[in-house]
């Protein structure tokens, strides 16, 4: 396990003769192993669902598949992409991201799916901006504080660049309430968390920040920012008994269904829960489910080690970046796949509210998988500069 966390540098140097020595193949191993485990248990979730597939048992098992060659393509652009160009096109993703946060809000553009104004339904596809706003805070933030440490010939980041960073991801964590999406701006709050952890400012800083989401939070339930449904997420949390056939069925249903995987699973295909309906949303934000049913503690064990494989690869890569602007952009992806994956299969265990966000790499979903893919690009670039010089 510690090899995993080695530097570079204490290693022999490798074969330079092309880069594709120099990719990470462990973390890309990891990533699609996690899409293709994904692939069987949405087609699981799925292909007996008539209106969903209109008859297509293979429908989204493919559309799965072409999501991730489309942001496997996304990847390898943005691996092979001078870091010098990365930095210049880090504003632009940023701007795109805000414009496309406040398009969702404009009446006749954004689409209301599950209560929330998060989505912008094209004729082919819908785009749910708030996933590329997560990688756009990221390298915003990175940008900033990185930039001005080089300017300025600082190690740490000042108190000044800090509160500078903090105010690019407080438009996104806005733009994100307003529609009123509470897990993504979670995970944009662990987002900022871990790379002013990083950045090297006082440890009061770390207090400061866990204060002010604290009276975010209650702001946002004084000032009824949160919808109705999105509290009683939070009442069915702490007792799914109270309502379970209304706001508390989805995490009893989860539950049951994770419970009759045993240890060996009931059998892909097989699982009662599963293939009978109970669960909503089994296949985007309850895929855990289906895992935990119809492959058992060993199957659902296996993704939260490949999880786990793919967070230590990309501390690895923040460890042994060569500028403070690797190390941060490589530290928030972190951050975000580490607490993203642990909501999800939180919530379905019930040791974390219901959110509505999807399991990196295994929901189904075409933007989440694009970002993360891109995310996953990023992660290699950083590494590949590492080995250049």
């Amino acid at each position: 396990m510690m090899a995993l966390l080695t530097p570079i540098r204490t290693r022999p140097r490798m074969d330079r003769r092309s880069t594709v020595w120099h990719v990470d193949w462990v973390l890309v191993l990891g990533v699609v192993a996690l899409s293709s485990i994904g692939a069987m248990l949405i087609w699981s979730a799925t292909h007996g669902r008539t209106s969903l597939t209109d008859g297509n048992q293979y429908a989204f098992l493919l559309r799965h598949a072409l999501n991730f060659a489309i942001g496997l393509v996304l990847a390898i652009g943005a691996a092979v992409t001078d870091p010098r160009r990365v930095r210049i096109l880090a504003p632009v993703l940023y701007a795109a991201s805000v414009v496309g946060l406040i398009l969702v809000l404009v009446p006749g553009v954004g689409a209301v799916i599950n209560g929330s104004r998060s989505w912008i339904q094209l004729p082919w596809m819908s785009i749910q901006p708030s996933e590329f706003a997560k990688l756009a805070v990221i390298v915003g933030m990175a940008l900033l504080i990185a930039e001005k440490g080089e300017t300025d010939h600082h190690d740490t980041a000042r108190t000044v660049d800090v509160a500078q960073a903090i105010g690019v991801a407080a438009v996104p964590v806005v733009l994100v309430m307003l529609q009123p999406d509470l897990g993504t701006v979670m995970v944009l709050g662990s987002i900022v968390f871990g790379i002013i952890a990083v950045s090297g400012v006082p440890k009061r800083w770390m207090l400061g920040l866990v204060t002010a989401g604290v009276v975010v939070a209650a702001l946002a339930i004084k000032l009824q920012v949160l919808k109705d449904y999105q509290l009683a997420r939070f009442i069915a949390f702490a007792d799914p008994s109270q309502d379970p056939q209304g706001i508390g069925y989805n995490v009893n249903q989860a539950r049951i269904a994770i419970g009759n995987g045993g240890v060996f699973g009931q059998g892909l295909f097989h699982g009662g829960q599963t293939q009978n309906a109970f669960v909503p949303e089994q296949h985007t934000d309850f895929v855990f489910t289906v895992a935990g049913e119809e492959l058992g503690l060993i199957g659902a064990g296996a993704i939260i080690v490949l999880f786990a494989l793919v967070l230590l690869r990309g501390l690895r890569i923040a460890i042994n970046a060569r500028d403070a602007f690797g190390r941060l952009v490589a530290t928030g992806i972190v951050c975000w796949f580490a607490f993203q994956a642990f909501e999800n299969i939180g919530m379905t265990l019930g040791i974390m509210p219901v959110t509505g966000l999807p399991l990196p790499f295994v929901s189904y979903g075409g933007s989440s998988m694009f970002a993360c893919l891109l995310a996953i690009g990023l992660l290699q670039n950083i590494h590949l500069r590492s080995h250049r010089f």
